[in-house]
């Protein structure tokens, strides 16, 4: 099999980071398609009724999921720069230590998991009519933290050594595997909202399956017993990674909640149309987030082989890229949107009227201020390969204080529809923390290295 790592420390910035992004922009639309496809068989097959049951779930389902990816992606990071500075024995027992620590984690998530899905929802205020279709969704999502720990793991693995390719392949098999099944289980068993759920773990299953053969035909990761062994400096600097990182997708996920929690307030109808935009979330950020991972490989890499210089320009050409996608990424939803919502959405030509006007609503105001939220992903992905997670940690707080004040204070003055904005407000609140970090962080490091360089050659 050939070898599909890459080497982000030589050659031109844009270039490299466009055709690492391309591969995780394509992984992660077929990504998508296990939300998208979920929602569309629920929503269209089960009716509003269990597309409002699989949208309370989103937030403390993407709680969990976003504590797993902060955990392996500041794990990743680590890898990123022993990768650059070509220090394979530092790299084996990291990522060594990483499976260990993975392992142990998924255990305390699982159990985590199970005891809170009902308190949780029950505080949120879910619906009596959906709280039941939404708990079962969730333990059986729950119950497959360690399927989804492992794939996260491993296409982290794959991603610090500069292969997208593999993990889009993974997502490509895994993604056809959910449409076969979820039609399978919910069209063909009748398994309900379940059947949506057994069908994303056994795709992720498959997916970390293709993750892992590929992995072990790496010569660079031939790991022994010793690299299992858990060391104590090594284990501190994963965690100091990996914890901010978990902290920070889980402040965000409980702002979330908040957010839920107001929109539950609204009844069915408007929880519906507010999942069915939540759904195209992910489609409207999937650039942002790719970029964003390949800016952590790419910063990673190069402060590992010392070359601040390329961080810089690295940033600049992510930055342009950025704008632009998100610009055109806008148009086609403003332009689309309305089609793509009413694949969700079924019942009455009145529910199906007033549901896509909420949707249609909220996907706008998210597709307009889109370029802020990839400044987001951009910028805090670069510090995070810097090896800082606290800062990025710190916007993730200023998000949570953002979103929270946005959603109980715009409805008193706006409505119904303030709710929508409290999103954009969350966005910018990061933006402040994060640009003005960068520069510090950037300017630290640099100053750092040139004094490095001087001691160096001093005779």
């Amino acid at each position: 099999m050939a070898v599909r790592v890459k080497n982000m420390t030589t050659g031109k910035p844009a270039k490299l980071l466009l055709a690492f992004s391309f591969s995780l922009m394509a992984g992660n639309v077929f990504q998508q398609l296990y939300t998208v496809v979920d929602t569309m068989v629920v929503g269209k097959v089960l009716g509003v009724t269990a597309l409002a049951a699989l949208g309370a779930a989103d937030w403390l389902n993407w709680l969990m999921l976003g504590v797993i990816q902060g955990l392996t992606q500041g794990f990743g990071i680590r890898m990123a720069q022993e990768f650059g500075a070509d220090r394979q024995d530092r790299l084996r027992e990291c990522v060594g230590s990483a499976v260990v620590l993975s392992m142990l984690s998924a255990v305390l998530l699982t159990a985590a998991g199970q005891l809170a899905a009902r308190p949780v929802l029950v505080l949120l205020q879910t619906p009596p009519e959906i709280i039941e279709f939404t708990l079962l969704y969730l333990r059986i999502m729950f119950a497959g933290v360690p399927i989804v720990m492992l794939y996260n793991l491993l296409a982290c693995i794959l991603r610090s050594l500069g292969d997208s390719r593999t993990p889009l392949n993974a997502m490509i098999v895994a993604s056809l595997t959910n449409i076969v099944l979820d039609c399978l289980f919910v069209l063909g068993f009748h398994w309900g909202i379940a059947g949506a759920a057994v069908a994303t773990l056994i795709a992720q299953a498959v997916s970390s399956g293709f993750c892992f053969f590929y992995i072990k035909r790496l010569t660079i990761l031939k790991l022994t017993k010793e690299d299992f062994r858990l060391r104590e400096d090594l284990t501190r600097k994963l965690i100091f990674l990996g914890l901010p990182m978990a902290f920070q997708n889980g402040i965000i996920a409980v702002g979330g909640m908040i957010v839920q929690f107001v929109v539950n307030i609204y009844g069915v109808l408007f929880i519906a149309g507010f999942t069915a935009t939540n759904k195209l979330y992910g489609l409207l950020e999937i650039a942002g987030t790719s970029y964003g991972y390949a800016m952590v490989t790419y910063v990673g890499q190069n402060l590992g082989a010392g070359k601040m210089d390329r961080i810089r320009s690295g940033m600049r050409a992510a930055m342009g890229i950025a704008m632009a996608t998100s610009v055109v990424i806008a148009i086609c939803m403003l332009v689309f949107g309305k089609g793509i919502l009413g694949l969700f959405i079924s019942g009455s030509p009145e529910v199906v009227e007033q549901t896509m006007q909420i949707a249609y609503f909220y996907l706008a105001v998210m597709s307009v201020c889109l370029p802020i939220l990839y400044v987001l992903h951009v910028t805090r992905s670069a510090l995070q390969g810097m090896g800082n997670t606290v800062l990025p940690m710190l916007s993730g707080v200023a998000e949570f204080v953002m979103r929270t004040l946005s959603v109980i204070v715009l409805p008193m003055l706006f409505g119904e529809t303030g709710i929508f904005f409290a999103e954009i407000l969350a966005w910018l609140g990061a933006d402040v923390v994060l640009v003005s970090s960068y520069f510090i962080v950037a300017g630290k490091l640099e100053k750092k290295m040139t004094e490095l360089v001087k001691s160096t050659h001093r005779p």
